[in-house]
C-alpha cells in the first residue's frame, strides 16, 4: 500500500475513533491508540507491521516536538517558583520504582540480573501521553505544574539507573563492571545532549528576530527541532533531552517565544495524532497470554513504586496535599523509552531477551491504554480538570 495512503488511513481512523471515545468521556490519546490497535497487524492488518516500521521517522519527529513543547514550559520565573521540589520528587519516585521492582521480583524468586534490568526499565514514563491529556483538558494547578518537569527529568534519571543496573547485571552474568559504563557513558550522553539542545535553542531564539511572518517563524522552529532529532541519530544522543533544551532555551531567551510556541501548537496536533495511532498499531495483544506472573508483578510493583515514591518525596518537601495524593497516579503511562531499553537488553543480554521483551511489551500495552485514563481521573480529583458536561465534552473533543 502507498505510504501516503497509509498515513491518510491512520489519521482518519484516529479522528473517527475520537468521536466514539467522546461518548465514553475518555482522553483522545486513548482513542488514537485504540484506532491504531484496530487497523494494525494485531487486529485487522489493514496497516502491516512493515508499513508501521517504515514510518518510524514520524515517531522520532513527534517525540522531538513533544519534548520541545515540554521544554517550553520551563520558564526561569516558573522554575524559581517551584524550586527544587520537582527534582527531589523525581529522585524519590524514580529510585523507589526501581527499588520496588528489584526487591519485589527478587523476593518472589526471580534472578537478580533480570530483576535489576526490569527495575531500571520501570523508571521510564511516557511524556507524550501525559502532555496530550494536559493539553486536551487544559489542566491547570499544582499537580499539573509539578507533573511536566518531573516527567521531563524522569527519563534522564532512568538513563543513569539503567546504565548502572545493566553494568551490574553484566558483571553478575560473567562480564566486567567498569566506572566508564556505569557512570561516564551515561553522564556523557546526558551532558552532550543538554549542550547540543542549548546551542540549538539559542540559535532558534536569536535567529527568530530576523523573520517577521508567523509562517517563517514556524518553519524555523521545525527546522531546528528536525536538526536536533537528526543530530541525535548521528551522535547517539537523547532526542528527548536535546529537544527539551531547545524549547527551554527558546522560551527564556526569545522575546517572541509566545508566537513561536503558539505556531508550533497549531502545527503539531495532526503529527501527535499520527504518532499515537502508529504507536497503537505497534501494540501486540498476543504477548498478554505469555507474560505470566512476572508481568503481573511488574505491573503491581511499578505502580506501587511510582505512587509511593512520589508520595514520600512530596511529603519530604511539604508539597501541596493534591500533589501528595494524585501526582504519582499521573506517572503510570509508559511507552517508547521503555521499549528502547528492552531492545538494548536484547542486544546485550540475549539470554534474558525473551523474558524482558515480553514483559515490557505487555506492560506497555496495559500502561498506554489505562495510563491516560488514570491521569485524567487524577487531575479531575485534584480539581485541575473541570468535570465534564455535554458542553465541555464537545469543546474538548473538537
Amino acid at each position: 500500500m502507498n505510504i501516503l495512503l497509509v498515513i491518510g488511513i491512520a489519521m482518519a481512523a484516529g479522528l473517527l475513533m475520537s468521536r466514539v471515545i467522546r461518548l465514553l468521556k475518555l482522553p483522545n490519546v486513548t482513542a488514537f491508540l485504540l484506532a491504531g490497535l484496530i487497523i494494525g497487524p494485531c487486529v485487522s492488518n489493514l496497516v502491516t507491521k512493515e508499513q508501521v516500521e517504515s514510518m518510524h521517522v514520524i515517531t522520532e519527529v513527534a517525540l522531538g516536538f513533544i519534548a520541545y513543547a515540554i521544554g517550553g514550559e520551563f520558564k526561569l520565573s516558573y522554575l524559581k517558583k517551584i524550586g527544587k521540589t520537582p527534582i527531589i520528587i523525581t529522585m524519590f519516585q524514580g529510585l523507589a520504582t526501581a527499588f520496588c521492582v528489584d526487591v519485589g521480583l527478587i523476593l518472589c524468586g526471580y534472578d537478580v540480573p533480570l530483576a535489576l534490568l526490569l527495575g531500571a526499565i520501570a523508571l521510564a514514563t511516557a511524556p507524550a501521553a501525559t502532555l496530550m491529556v494536559v493539553r486536551q483538558y487544559k489542566a491547570k494547578g499544582n499537580v499539573t505544574q509539578m507533573l511536566l518537569p518531573v516527567v521531563a527529568m524522569d527519563d534522564a534519571l532512568g538513563l543513569m539507573v539503567f546504565s548502572i543496573s545493566a553494568s551490574v547485571a553484566g558483571a553478575m552474568l560473567g562480564g566486567e563492571m567498569t566506572v566508564s559504563s556505569m557512570v561516564l557513558e551515561p553522564l556523557y550522553e546526558i551532558g552532550v545532549s543538554l549542550l547540543v539542545g542549548a546551542a540549538l535553542g539559542a540559535v532558534l531564539a536569536y535567529s527568530s528576530r530576523f523573520f517577521a511572518s508567523r509562517g517563517n517563524k514556524l518553519a524555523l522552529s521545525i527546522a531546528l527541532v528536525l536538526v536536533g532529532v537528526g543530530l541525535c541519530d548521528v551522535l547517539g544522543l537523547s532526542s528527548l533531552l536535546v529537544c527539551m533544551m531547545i524549547g527551554a532555551l527558546m522560551v527564556n531567551l526569545s522575546q517572541q517565544h509566545e508566537v513561536l510556541m503558539e505556531q508550533c501548537d497549531r502545527f503539531t496536533p495532526p503529527l501527535f495524532l499520527l504518532f499515537f495511532v502508529l504507536s497503537g498499531a505497534e501494540l501486540d495483544l498476543s504477548v498478554l497470554p505469555t507474560v505470566g506472573l512476572i508481568g503481573v508483578l511488574y505491573l503491581l510493583f511499578r505502580s506501587l513504586g511510582k505512587w509511593g515514591g512520589t508520595l514520600l518525596g512530596a511529603v519530604c518537601v511539604k508539597a501541596d496535599n493534591n500533589v501528595k495524593k494524585y501526582l504519582g497516579l499521573t506517572l503510570l503511562p509508559q511507552a517508547g523509552v521503555a521499549i528502547g531499553m528492552s531492545q538494548m537488553v536484547a542486544i546485550r543480554f540475549p539470554q534474558l531477551a525473551g523474558t524482558v521483551t515480553t514483559v515490557v511489551l505487555a506492560c506497555v500495552l496495559v500502561f498506554e491504554l489505562i495510563g491516560p485514563v488514570v491521569t485524567k481521573i487524577a487531575l479531575i480529583k485534584a480539581g485541575e480538570i473541570k468535570r465534564e458536561t455535554k458542553k465541555t465534552v464537545k469543546a474538548a473533543s473538537v
